[in-house]
C-alpha cells in the first residue's frame, strides 16, 4: 500500500493487482491525496493537475463503490479549489453526460452515482465561481431522480443539499425545483432517502423563506406525513427540519408570521385554562416536574418554600383526581420530591397518612393517599437519613385497620382491600430492621386471607357473588404481592421458621388458580381484570420461591401455565417485551434500534405505545409505585396484566418444567407443539410466540442450573419446536430461536447430536432461497459456536463457506446482516482455529465495506463487528513487522477509515470500536491525532464546543469508551492533539466555550454537565479522572481554575458567599473578602450553572489533585521551597501557591444549597487542614499558612450547625471543627472559641439524648449526629491533654520565636482550659456512649438481657442501623474517656456516688432504669469504668476484622496505656493475673496480624506497663507479708512471684511465659538469627551484624526492656528459670546488632541490650539468697557468650565493634556481683580482650578503652579493679611516653593523649598511701614531656599548644596536692625542673586565653564518659 502514497496515481503497481486489492488500492491513494493536495505547493499541483484530472476522471469509469465515489469527489473539488479550474467546466459536463446516459444496467449504475456526488462536491467548493452552469445541472440532476432508484435518490438529495450549501442565495432561480423534488423523497419508501431530503430541505430553507412563511404549514403537513411509519434516523432528520423551521418562522419579522404565531399563543393559553380536562397533560405535568425536581435535589428547596408558588399543595390536591392515572402520577411526583429533599419525606408522609385516616370514607382518597404513601416508602431506600422508626407501627396499623373496614361499607370494600395491602407492600421495601418488628401481625393476615382447606374454599365458590369475589381477589392478590415483595426486600428474615409460616396458604392459592376458570364462567367478566391479576401475583411470588417449597403442586401449575400460554383469547403480540431477555445481548443489534437505548428514549416509548406495541405504563400496576425504580428517576412502568401474566409464566414455566418429572415434562411438551398445530393464521404467531419463548425459559434454566433435558424422547418435540420459530417471519423470534437452537446443544451435551443441528442448518441454507430461512439459520451456527465454541475443523470450514456465500447476496441485505453477524460470532468463538480464515474473511470484508450502498446500514454495521472481531483474534500479533501482518494491519486500518465515513452513526460507533481494539493491540499504528480529532468533531459539534454534536447515545457512549482507553496510556498527548484540532479549524468557527482555553478536561466537563445517560456520566468522569491522574500535578493551575470555575458558576453563589466579615477581625478583612466572593471583573463563565452533582464532581476532583500532589514533589507542601523554586523557573508550579483558591473552593461548596455539594466542601476544606495546617509562614516566624484563613474557616462551617441542616451535614461539619482546633493553626484563644462556640452549641444541643434531635428522620441519624458531636470533642480533648503533656516537658518542643511561645503558653494549657468547663457532661456522655457501643457489640445470644428501650442514644428499634455510627466513632471516644478518668485518677471531682445512676451516667451496666436501683460505691463505679473500658479494648482487638482502621487499634493501644498510667487501674491488673494474661495474649495477636510499627511500639508499651504492674503488685505482697509477719520470721515467707517454690512456668497460666513470648515475637521478626530453629544450633552463630531500620531499632530496644524487667515479676526460683532466655535474647541481639559505627559510638539496639544487660545484673535477684548461686553461674556463662562471640575463631567476626564488647565487659565487670567476674580465667579474658584492644589503630577505640578502663579503675571494690590496674598500667604508661617519638597530629589523637592522662590521675586518687608516691612519679615525667619551651611554643601546631595547655594545668594541680613527691622527682631531675621552668615562663609570655581552650577540648571526652556512665555503669 506504500505504493499508493504518490501525487499521480501509480498506475503500473495499480494494473499488477487483483480486483479487491484495486479497489483497496484506488481507496487508499484517494485517502492519501485527500490529505496530500492541501499541503502540496499550489505550482506542483498545476503541474499535474491535468494528468490528476484525467486519472480521477478514469476513475468514475470504473465502477467505484460509495465510500470511494465520495472520496473521489472531494479530491476533484480540493484540485479545482486549489490549481487552475479552466478545465472545470469540461469535468461538470462529462459528469452531466455520464448522468444523461440512457445505460440503466445494475454495472454502469455506480458511474451515475459517482457523477452525480462529484457535482455536489464540486459545487459545495467553488460555489459562484462556476457561474450559471448550476441551472443545467440541476435540472439534469432532476430530470435523472425521476428515473432513479433508491440509491440514485439518495445521492441526488445529499448532491442537492451540497450544491445549495456552495451557491448560497445564488441558487434561487432553482430553489422550487428542489423543494418540489425533495418533497417527494421526503416520504419516499427508503427510509435513507427520507432522511437525504430532510437534510436537503434543511440545507433549502436558510435561503428559501418561503418554506417558513407562505409554505410553512404545508411543509409541517409533509413532516407530519414523512413520520409516518418512519424508523428513528428519519424522526432525528426530519424533527431537525421542523424544529428549524418554526424557529425560523417565529424569529422572522414579518407581520404575516407575527399573526400565525398571535395565533397560536392565544390558542395555546385558551387549552391551558382547561388544563383540568385533560389527565394526559396532568400525569405529563406531574412527571416533568418530579423529574425537574429530583435532578435539582436540595437546590429545590428555594421552589418548595415559596408559599406563592405552592407547588407541594398543588400536587397533594391532585392526589384526589377522579382519574387513577392521575393520582398515581402525583403519588410518583411526591416520591421524586422525597429522593430530592429528603427533609420534606415525614412530613409528607405525615400529611398523606393524616389525609388517609380523615377521607377513608371517600374512595380517590383512599386510593390516592394510599398510593402516595407507598411512593413516600419507596423513596426511603433512596434517603440514607431515613425516617423515624414509629412510622412504621403507623401505617401497620392504618392497613390492618383499612383491612378489618373494608367489608364494612360495599361502596369502599375494594379501595380499601386494595390500600391495606398496597401498604404492607410498601412497608415491606423499608427492609429487616423495620419489617421484623411487624411480621407477625403480617404473616397473621397472610394466613387468614386464604381459606385453611380445599373444602372451605370449595364453600366460598357457592356462597359468593360477583361483587365479593372481585374483592376477594383483589385482597388475595395484594397479600401475594406484599409477601413477594417481603421475599424480595427481607431475604434476611427468611428463617427455617418464617418460610414454615409463608407456607400454608400456598397449597391454597394454587388451587384457587386452578378454580379461576370455572369461576370466571359463572360470574363473568367483570372478573377477568382480578383474576388475571391473581394469576400474575402468584407466578411473581412462586419465581422467587425455591421451588422445593411448592413441590407439591408443580404439575398443577404446569397445566396452569401451559393454558395461560396457549390461551384462545390472547391477541397482542408480547414479542418486544418477551424476547429480548431470552435472546442474546449481542443479536438484539440485528434488530430495530426500537430495542436499542437512545436520548429520545420517552418519546419512542409513548410511539411503541400508539402503535399499540406492548409498553408499560405506572396505571396498570400501582404496586410498582413502592418498587425499586427502573433508572434513577424514570417512572415505573409495568405492563398491562395480560401482558406481565404472560411474561411471568413464561418464566415461571422454565423453573417448573425443570423440577416436574420426565415423562410429565415430554407430555407438556409434546401439548406446546400440538396447540401451535392446532391454531392459525395471527393466533398461530402469538401462541407459537409464547411457547417458544417459554421453551427458551426452560433452556435457558437447565443450561444454567447445569442440569440436562432428559432422556431422547424429549429432543424432538423440543426440536420441533424452537425449528419451527428458526423459520418464522417475526426477527426477534428467529432472534429467540437461534439462542433457544444453541441452549438445546448445551443441554443435551452430546456431540452427535451437535453435529446434526449444525447439518440441519447447512441444509436448509444451502436448498432455501427465502430471507427468513436463510437469516434464522445463519444465527443459528453462529449462536452453536457461541455456547459450543469450535464444533469442529470441517464444521468450521463449512459454516464459513456458506457465510461467505450468504453475505455477498446483493439481492437481500438482510440476508447479508444475519450472515455477517453469525461470521462474527463464529470468529470470536473459534479463536486461534480460525486463523487460516482470517486473510480471506478480512479481503470479504474490505470489499464489501467498499460496495454496499450507504443506504444498507445495517450491512454496514454486521461488517464492523466482523472486523471488530477480526481485530480480536489477530491481537498482539498486529505489531508484527512481517509482511503478511502488515498487510492484514493496513487492510483493517482501512476498513476501519471507511466506516469512519459512513453516514450511519451506528457504524461509526462500530469504527471508534475497532480503532480502539487497534490501538490496545498495536498503538504504533494507529495515528493518534486523526484519531482524536475524529472523537473530538463527533463528540463536540466544532461550531458550539459545548452542544452535543451526534444526536445518537450509542455513537456517543462510544466516543467515550475509547477516550477512556486513550487517556489510560496517553492522556497528555490526546489532550494537546483536541487543543491542536480546534487551532485547526477554521476562524468563523468560534465557539461558545473556547477549547483552546479548557482543554478538552474542560469540554468534557460541559459534557458531563449536558448528558443525562448514567453509563455516559460514568465514562466521562473516568477519561477525567485519568487525565487528572496523569496530568494535574503537572498543568496544576489549569485544573484547579477548570474546578473553580465549575464551583464558582452557581446561580445563587452571590447571595452565598456573604462572609460575616463584621464580626471577624479587622485584620482579616481584606483577605478574606478576597477569597470568598467572586470578582465582578471576571470574564464570562465557561460553565453557565452547572448541575449540582457536576460541581460535586469539581469537588471531588480537588480531593484527588491534592492527593496526586502528595506523591509528588514535597514543594506542594512547603510554601518557601515553593515561592524559591518559583524564581528560579516561573514555569514552575505548586499547590501550596493555590491555597487561597482551595480554601475559596471549599468554601463555595460547603455554603451550597445543594446538600450533596456541602458535603464535599466540607471533605474537601477537612482534607485541605489536613494536609496545610502544618506549612510554616516563612514571612511570620512561629506562624503557619492556614492561620490567615480562619475568618474563611469560621464562615464555611456556621451554616452546617443551623437547625435546618441535615444531621449528616453537621456531623461532616464537626469532623471539620475538632480537625481545625486540632491542628494548632490557631493560637489565640479568642481565635478558637469561633468554632470551638460552634461545638458547644451542638453539645447542647445533643444533651437530652436520643429524644432531643430532629423528627424527620430515622433515630439512627440522631444517633449519628450525637455520636459525630461527641467523636469531634473526644478528639479536641485529646490533642488538648497531649498538648498540655508536650508543654510541661519543654524540652521536646521544637523551636519557636518568643512572641508565639508567650502565645502558645495561653493555648497549650488554654485548650485544655477550653474543654475542661465542658468536661463534666463530656465525660457522662462519653461514658454512655462507651455503654451503648459495649451493648451493641454483644453477641447475638444476649440479645433477651439488652435494654428494652435501647441505650442511652440510640432505640432498641434502630439498634442495626445505629452500629454503624458507633463504629466509626467510638475508639476516639474511648481514647478520651481513658485520658479523662486518667486525669482525675478515677476519682470524679464532680460527682459523688449518689448521682451516678442511669440515663447520663451509664454505669448501671444493663441494669433496669428504675429508681429503686441500690446506689453504688465509688469503688464499684469505678471498676465497672475500668471494665467497660478494658471489655471494648479487648473485645476490639481480640476479633481485629480486615476493616479495622489504623486510627481506631491506634486509639485502643493508647487508651490502654492512659488507663494503665494511673495507679489504681494498673493494681486492678497486676491484682488479677489472667486478666493481664489475656491482655497479652491480645496484644501478641494484634502484633502478630498488624504489621504497622506505630501499632506494635503502642503494644510493646501497654505490655511494658502490664509489667510494671505485675512488680508492683508483688512489691506490695512482699511489703506487707514482711510488715505482717515480722523481721524474724523472715525465712518462712512465702515466696511471691511467678514460680513460686519450684521455678515452673504454665504456658497460659502465666504472666511472664506469655510475656516471653510476645518479646521473642518481635525480636525474632526483627532479627531471625535468634530463632535456633532456623540458625540450627542453639548458640549465637557468628553472622555479620546488621543496622536495623529506624523502626526496627525502637521495637526492639522496647522489648528489651521489657525483658529486664521480668525477673522482677518472678520469685527467685522463677526468676532463675526464665534467666538463661533472657540473657540469651539480651546478647543475641547485642551480638546481631553490634555495627561498627564512625565515632565510636553504639547502635540504638546494642545500647539498649546493653541497658537491659545492666538492668538484669543489677537485679536484687541476683543476690538473693535463694538464686544467688545459679544467678551466679548463668551470668559467668553470659559473660563467656560475650567473649566466645567476639573470639575471631573462624575470621568471621571482624565485622563486630570491639566497643560493644568492652561496654559489655564493663556493665558485666561494674553491674554484676564480683563473684561472677572475679574468677581468674574469666577476669584474665576479660583484661586479655581490653589489652588487644589497646593495641587496635582506630583512635576512637582507644579514647572509649581508656574510658571505659577509667570507670573500672575507679570501682570502689579493689577486687574488681585491682587485677585490672596491675595488668593494664604499665601498657597505658608505655603508650603515653611514646609522644616523644610520635607527636598527636589532630584532635583525637590529643584525645588519646588527654583520656590516658586521665586514667593515671584516676589510679594515683584510689592508689593505697604506699603506692601514691610511685605512681605520680611516673605520672609527672609523662606530663612535663608534653611540655613546650618559649621558642617551641611560638612555632608550635594547635594541637601540641592545647596538649601543653593541658599538661601544665594537670601539673599545677598535681604539685601542691603531692607536693612532696613533686619536689623529690625534680630534685632528683634538673633536665625535668629546667623544661617545667621554661615552659611555665614561656606560658606567661604567651597569649593569656590558654584555659578555656584545654577545657573546650577536654569537654567532648568528658561528656562521652559521663553519657556512658549513666547509660550502663
Amino acid at each position: 500500500m506504500e505504493l499508493a502514497h504518490s501525487l499521480l496515481l501509480n498506475e503500473e503497481a495499480y494494473r499488477q493487482l487483483g480486483e479487491v486489492q484495486k479497489a483497496e488500492f484506488i481507496f487508499a491513494w484517494l485517502r492519501y491525496l485527500e490529505k496530500l493536495l492541501p499541503a502540496t505547493n499550489r505550482s506542483d499541483v498545476r503541474e499535474k493537475q491535468k494528468t490528476l484530472v484525467e486519472q480521477l476522471l478514469s476513475l468514475l469509469n470504473s465502477s467505484p463503490g460509495p465510500p470511494t465515489r465520495k472520496l473521489l469527489a472531494q479530491n476533484l473539488s480540493i484540485l479545482y479549489s486549489i490549481g487552475d479550474t479552466f478545465s472545470v467546466y469540461e469535468t461538470i459536463d462529462k459528469c452531466n453526460d455520464l448522468i444523461r446516459s440512457k445505460d440503466d444496467s445494475p454495472s454502469y449504475l455506480p458511474t451515475k452515482l459517482a457523477a452525480v456526488v462529484c457535482l455536489g462536491s464540486l459545487y459545495k467548493k467553488l460555489g459562484r465561481i462556476l457561474g450559471n452552469t448550476f441551472t443545467d445541472t440541476v435540472g439534469n440532476i432532476l430530470k435523472a431522480m425521476k428515473s432513479a432508484e433508491s440509491q440514485g435518490r439518495y445521492e441526488i438529495m445529499l448532491s442537492l443539499q451540497n450544491i445549495l450549501k456552495g451557491l448560497g442565495a445564488a441558487a434561487a432561480p432553482c430553489h422550487r425545483d428542489v423543494y418540489k423534488a425533495a418533497r417527494s423523497c421526503l416520504t419516499d419508501r427508503s427510509m435513507a432517502v427520507r432522511c437525504a431530503a430532510a437534510k436537503c430541505l434543511l440545507e433549502l430553507q436558510s435561503e428559501a423563506s418561503f418554506m417558513w412563511s407562505t409554505d410553512l404549514d404545508s411543509v409541517a403537513t409533509l413532516c407530519f406525513k414523512s413520520f409516518e411509519g418512519s424508523n428513528y434516523d428519519v424522526r432525528i432528520s426530519v424533527s431537525k427540519l421542523l424544529g428549524t423551521v418554526l424557529a425560523n418562522a417565529i424569529i422572522s419579522k414579518h407581520p404575516e408570521k407575527d399573526a400565525v404565531m398571535s395565533d397560536g399563543n392565544s390558542e395555546t393559553r385558551l387549552g391551558s385554562t382547561d388544563v383540568a380536562a385533560s389527565q394526559h397533560m396532568l400525569v405529563c405535568a406531574l412527571q416533568e416536574l418530579g423529574n425537574l425536581i429530583h435532578s435539582l435535589g436540595t437546590t429545590a428547596a428555594p421552589l418548595l418554600q415559596d408559599s406563592s408558588a405552592g407547588v407541594l399543595d398543588s400536587v397533594i390536591s391532585v392526589i384526589l383526581h377522579p382519574s387513577i392515572s392521575v393520582r398515581l402520577a402525583a403519588a410518583w411526583c411526591l416520591h421524586c420530591i422525597a429522593v430530592a429533599l429528603p427533609s420534606y419525606l415525614t412530613p409528607l408522609l405525615d400529611r398523606c397518612l393524616e389525609k388517609l385516616t380523615v377521607l377513608k370514607s371517600s374512595p380517590e382518597a383512599v386510593t390516592g393517599f394510599s398510593f402516595a404513601v407507598a411512593a413516600l416508602l419507596g423513596a426511603v431506600k433512596h434517603c440514607p437519613l431515613g425516617i423515624p422508626h414509629g412510622k412504621g407501627k403507623i401505617i401497620m396499623t392504618l392497613a390492618e385497620d383499612l383491612l378489618c373496614s373494608a367489608a364494612q361499607n360495599s361502596r369502599l370494600s375494594a379501595q380499601r382491600t386494595q390500600a391495606g395491602w398496597l401498604l404492607i407492600a410498601a412497608l415491606m421495601t423499608l427492609g429487616p430492621a423495620v419489617v421484623s418488628h411487624h411480621l407477625a401481625r403480617v404473616l397473621l393476615l397472610w394466613k387468614c386471607v386464604f381459606p385453611v382447606s380445599p373444602k372451605d374454599l370449595e364453600t366460598e365458590k357457592s356462597r359468593g357473588d360477583s361483587f365479593t369475589w372481585q374483592v376477594t381477589l383483589e385482597g388475595r392478590a395484594g397479600a401475594l404481592c406484599a409477601i413477594k415483595t417481603f421475599v424480595s426486600h427481607c431475604g434476611d428474615l427468611l428463617t427455617e421458621e418464617v418460610i414454615q409460616r409463608l407456607l400454608p396458604p400456598l397449597p391454597c392459592a394454587v388451587d384457587l388458580l386452578t378454580q379461576l376458570s370455572s369461576i370466571l364462567k359463572t360470574y363473568g367478566s367483570p372478573l377477568k381484570t382480578p383474576s388475571v391479576v391473581y394469576r400474575q401475583r402468584l407466578y411473581e411470588l412462586l419465581i422467587l420461591l425455591p421451588p422445593a417449597t411448592y413441590e407439591a403442586n408443580l404439575c398443577a401449575l404446569l397445566k396452569e401455565l401451559a393454558a395461560d400460554l396457549t390461551a384462545p383469547d390472547i391477541q397482542v403480540a408480547a414479542s418486544t417485551f418477551l424476547l429480548p431477555p431470552l435472546c442474546h445481548p449481542d443479536d438484539l443489534l440485528l434488530l430495530s434500534p426500537s430495542l436499542q437505548e437512545t436520548d429520545h428514549r420517552f418519546i419512542e416509548e409513548q410511539l411503541l405505545l400508539s402503535n399499540s406495541i406492548a409498553c408499560g405504563s405506572l396505571e396498570y400496576d400501582p404496586y410498582s409505585v413502592c418498587e425499586n425504580d427502573v433508572e434513577g428517576d424514570s417512572v415505573p412502568k409495568p405492563l398491562s396484566p395480560t401482558l406481565s401474566v404472560i411474561s411471568s409464566a413464561v418464566k415461571l414455566f422454565g423453573v417448573v418444567c425443570a423440577h416436574v418429572g420426565e415423562a410429565q415434562r415430554l407430555l407438556i411438551l409434546e401439548q406446546l407443539l400440538d396447540s401451535i398445530k392446532h391454531t392459525k393464521g395471527a393466533r398461530q404467531q402469538v401462541v407459537q410466540l409464547h411457547v417458544v419463548s417459554s421453551v427458551s425459559s426452560f433452556l435457558k434454566y437447565v443450561a444454567a442450573s447445569k442440569g440436562n433435558l432428559g432422556p431422547e424422547e424429549m429432543r424432538r418435540p423440543a426440536l420441533a419446536l424452537v425449528m419451527g420459530a428458526l423459520e418464522n417471519p417475526n426477527p426477534l423470534l428467529r432472534c429467540a430461536a437461534a439462542e433457544a437452537w444453541a441452549r438445546l446443544a448445551q443441554v443435551v451435551d452430546d456431540g452427535p447430536f451437535t453435529a446434526s443441528l449444525a447439518q440441519v442448518s447447512f441444509d436448509k441454507l444451502k436448498s432455501a432461497r427465502d430471507a427468513v430461512t436463510r437469516t434464522g439459520h445463519s444465527l443459528a451456527l453462529g449462536s452453536l459456536h457461541r455456547y459450543l465454541g469450535g464444533i469442529s475443523s470441517q464444521h468450521l470450514n463449512s459454516c464459513v463457506g456458506i457465510l461467505y456465500t450468504l453475505s455477498q447476496d446483493s439481492t437481500s441485505p438482510d440476508v447479508q446482516t444475519w450472515a455477517l453477524h453469525a461470521l462474527s460470532l463464529i470468529i470470536d468463538s473459534a479463536g486461534p482455529l480460525f486463523y487460516m480464515h482470517v486473510e480471506p474473511t478480512l479481503s470479504l470484508t474490505i470489499m464489501l465495506l467498499l460496495n454496499v450502498p450507504p443506504t444498507h446500514a445495517e450491512v454496514h454495521q454486521s461488517l464492523g463487528r466482523c472486523l471488530n472481531a477480526l481485530i480480536t483474534t489477530l491481537g498482539p500479533e498486529l505489531q508484527g513487522s512481517s509482511t503478511s501482518i502488515s498487510a492484514l494491519r493496513t487492510s483493517c486500518l482501512l476498513g476501519c477509515a471507511v466506516m469512519q465515513g459512513n453516514p450511519d452513526c451506528l457504524v461509526q460507533a462500530q469504527a471508534i470500536s475497532c480503532l480502539q481494539q487497534l490501538h490496545m493491540f498495536a498503538p504504533r499504528y494507529v495515528n493518534l491525532s486523526s484519531l482524536v480529532c475524529c472523537l473530538c468533531e463527533i463528540l463536540l459539534d466544532n461550531s458550539m464546543l459545548v452542544n452535543l454534536c451526534s444526536p445518537y447515545l450509542l455513537l456517543r457512549r462510544a466516543v467515550l469508551a475509547c477516550l477512556r482507553q486513550l487517556v489510560q496510556r496517553e492522556a497528555a498527548e490526546v489532550s494537546e492533539h483536541a487543543v491542536t484540532l480546534t487551532k485547526d479549524s477554521r476562524e468563523e468557527l468560534i465557539p461558545d466555550t473556547n477549547i483552546r482555553e479548557v482543554g478538552l478536561e474542560g469540554a468534557l466537563l460541559t459534557l458531563l454537565d449536558k448528558e443525562t445517560d448514567h453509563k455516559l456520566c460514568h465514562d466521562i468522569k473516568e477519561t477525567l479522572n485519568h487525565m487528572l491522574t496523569s496530568m494535574a500535578v503537572d498543568k496544576l493551575s489549569f485544573w484547579l481554575k477548570l474546578c473553580k470555575d465549575v464551583l464558582a458558576a452557581s446561580a445563587d453563589f452571590t447571595t452565598v458567599t456573604c462572609v460575616d466579615t463584621m464580626q471577624e477581625e479587622e485584620g482579616d478583612k481584606g483577605d478574606d473578602a478576597s477569597v470568598l466572593t467572586p470578582r465582578n471583573g471576571d470574564r464570562f463563565h465557561p460553565f453557565t450553572n452547572p448541575r449540582w452533582a457536576t460541581r460535586v464532581f469539581a469537588a471531588e476532583c480537588v480531593c484527588r489533585i491534592i492527593s496526586q500532589c502528595e506523591n509528588a514533589h514535597c514543594a506542594h507542601f512547603d510554601i518557601a521551597l515553593a515561592q524559591e523554586m518559583k524564581r528560579k523557573d516561573s514555569r514552575s508550579d505548586f499547590l501550596v501557591l493555590h491555597l487561597a483558591d482551595l480554601i475559596r473552593m471549599a468554601f463555595m461548596a460547603a455554603t451550597d444549597h445543594s446538600d450533596q455539594l456541602r458535603l464535599s466542601g466540607l471533605e474537601t476544606l477537612l482534607i485541605v487542614i489536613r494536609r496545610f495546617a502544618s506549612i510554616p509562614e516563612p514571612e511570620f516566624p512561629g506562624h503557619v499558612i492556614l492561620e490567615q484563613y480562619q475568618a474563611n474557616v469560621g464562615a464555611a462551617l456556621r451554616p452546617a450547625f443551623t437547625s435546618e441542616t441535615p444531621p449528616d451535614v453537621t456531623a461532616k461539619a464537626c469532623q471539620v471543627c475538632s480537625a481545625w482546633i486540632a491542628s494548632g493553626v490557631v493560637s489565640d484563644l479568642n481565635d478558637l472559641r469561633r468554632v470551638h462556640h460552634l461545638l458547644v452549641s451542638s453539645l447542647t444541643k445533643i444533651q437530652a439524648g436520643k429524644d432531643a434531635l430532629s423528627h424527620l428522620y430515622n433515630e439512627s441519624a440522631s444517633t449519628m449526629e450525637i455520636l459525630a458531636v461527641l467523636k469531634a470533642w473526644a478528639e479536641v480533648y485529646i490533642i488538648a491533654v497531649k498538648r498540655h503533656k508536650n508543654h510541661k516537658q519543654p524540652l521536646k518542643t521544637t523551636t519557636i520565636s518568643e512572641e508565639s511561645v508567650r502565645n502558645g503558653s495561653y493555648s497549650s494549657d488554654g485548650l485544655l482550659d477550653l474543654v475542661h468547663t465542658d468536661l463534666g457532661t463530656l465525660s457522662r456522655l462519653w461514658l454512655a456512649a462507651l455503654q451503648d457501643f459495649a451493648l451493641l457489640t454483644l453477641p447475638s445470644e444476649f440479645a433477651s438481657q439488652l435494654p428494652i428501650e435501647g441505650g442511652t442514644f440510640y432505640t432498641a428499634e434502630t439498634s442495626e442501623n445505629a452500629k454503624v455510627h458507633y463504629y466509626n466513632s467510638w475508639a476516639l471516644i474511648l481514647h478520651a474517656t481513658a485520658l479523662w478518668l486518667t486525669s482525675t485518677g478515677f476519682a470524679d471531682p464532680d460527682e459523688g456516688a449518689s448521682n451516678l445512676s442511669r440515663p447520663v451516667t451509664p454505669t448501671s451496666m444493663c441494669q433496669g432504669s428504675s429508681s429503686g436501683a441500690p446506689v453504688k460505691s465509688p469503688e464499684d463505679v469505678y471498676t465497672d469504668r475500668f471494665h467497660l473500658i478494658l471489655g471494648i479494648c479487648v473485645e476490639f482487638l481480640c476479633s481485629l476484622r480486615s476493616e479495622a482502621t489504623m486510627e481506631s487499634i491506634t486509639a485502643c493501644l493508647h487508651a490502654l496505656q492512659a488507663l494503665l498510667d494511673v495507679p489504681w487501674p494498673r493494681s486492678k491488673i497486676g491484682s488479677d493475673q489472667d486478666l493481664g494474661i489475656e491482655l497479652l495474649n491480645v496484644l501478641h495477636r494484634v502484633i502478630l496480624t498488624r504489621e504497622s510499627p506505630s501499632v506494635q511500639l503502642a503494644s510493646l508499651e501497654v505490655v511494658r506497663q502490664i509489667i510494671c504492674a505485675a512488680q508492683e503488685h508483688v512489691k506490695e505482697k512482699r511489703r506487707s507479708a514482711e510488715v505482717d509477719d515480722g523481721a524474724a520470721e523472715k525465712e518462712t515467707l512465702p515466696e511471691f512471684g511467678e514460680g513460686k517454690d519450684t521455678g515452673g512456668l504454665v504456658p497460659g497460666k502465666s504472666l511472664v511465659f506469655a510475656t516471653l513470648e510476645l518479646c521473642v515475637c518481635i525480636l525474632v521478626r526483627q532479627l531471625p538469627e535468634l530463632n535456633p530453629k532456623l540458625t540450627g544450633s542453639p548458640r549465637v552463630k557468628g553472622t555479620k551484624p546488621q543496622m536495623l531500620s529506624e523502626d526496627g531499632s525502637r521495637l526492639v530496644s522496647a522489648a528489651l526492656v521489657i525483658l529486664s524487667e521480668l525477673p522482677a515479676v518472678c520469685s527467685p526460683e522463677g526468676s532463675i528459670s526464665i534467666l538463661p532466655t533472657v540473657l540469651y535474647l539480651t546478647i543475641g541481639v547485642l551480638r546481631e546488632t553490634a555495627v561498627k559505627l564512625p565515632g565510636g559510638q553504639l547502635s540504638s539496639t546494642a545500647a539498649a541490650s546493653l541497658q537491659a544487660l545492666k538492668g538484669i545484673l543489677s537485679s536484687p535477684m541476683a543476690r538473693a539468697e535463694k538464686s544467688q548461686a545459679a544467678w551466679t553461674d548463668l551470668l559467668r556463662s553470659a559473660l563467656t557468650t560475650v567473649l566466645d562471640s567476639w573470639d575471631p575463631g573462624d575470621g568471621t567476626h571482624q565485622e563486630l565493634d570491639e566497643v560493644s564488647l568492652l561496654t559489655a565487659i564493663t556493665v558485666f565487670t561494674l553491674s554484676a556481683s564480683p563473684e561472677v567476674t572475679i574468677i581468674p580465667c574469666l577476669q584474665k579474658r576479660c583484661m586479655e580482650k581490653f589489652k588487644v584492644t589497646l593495641e587496635i589503630k582506630d583512635p576512637m577505640v582507644q579514647i572509649k578503652t581508656y574510658q571505659l578502663l577509667l570507670s573500672i579503675f575507679q570501682c570502689p571494690n579493689p577486687a574488681v579493679s585491682y587485677p585490672y590496674i596491675y595488668s593494664l598500667v604499665s601498657s597505658i604508661v608505655d603508650k603515653l611516653q611514646e609522644i616523644d617519638t610520635k607527636k598527636p597530629e589532630d584532635t583525637t589523637e590529643l584525645q588519646i593523649l588527654q583520656e590516658g592522662i586521665k586514667v593515671l590521675e584516676a589510679l594515683v586518687t584510689v592508689a593505697e598511701e604506699q603506692h601514691r608516691s610511685q605512681l605520680v612519679a611516673c605520672l609527672l615525667p609523662i606530663l612535663i614531656s608534653f611540655l613546650l619551651d618559649e621558642n617551641a611554643l611560638g612555632s608550635a601546631t594547635s594541637i601540641m599548644r592545647n596538649l601543653h595547655d593541658f599538661a601544665l594545668q594537670n601539673l599545677m594541680q598535681i604539685g601542691p596536692q603531692y607536693s612532696t613527691v613533686f619536689k623529690s622527682v625534680m630534685a632528683s631531675s634538673p633536665a625535668l625542673k629546667a623544661r617545667l621552668e621554661a615552659a611555665i615562663k614561656g606560658n606567661r609570655e604567651s597569649v593569656p586565653v590558654r584555659i578555656p581552650t584545654s577545657k573546650h577540648t577536654k569537654h567532648p571526652g568528658k561528656n562521652l564518659s559521663i553519657q556512658l556512665k549513666t547509660s550502663f555503669l
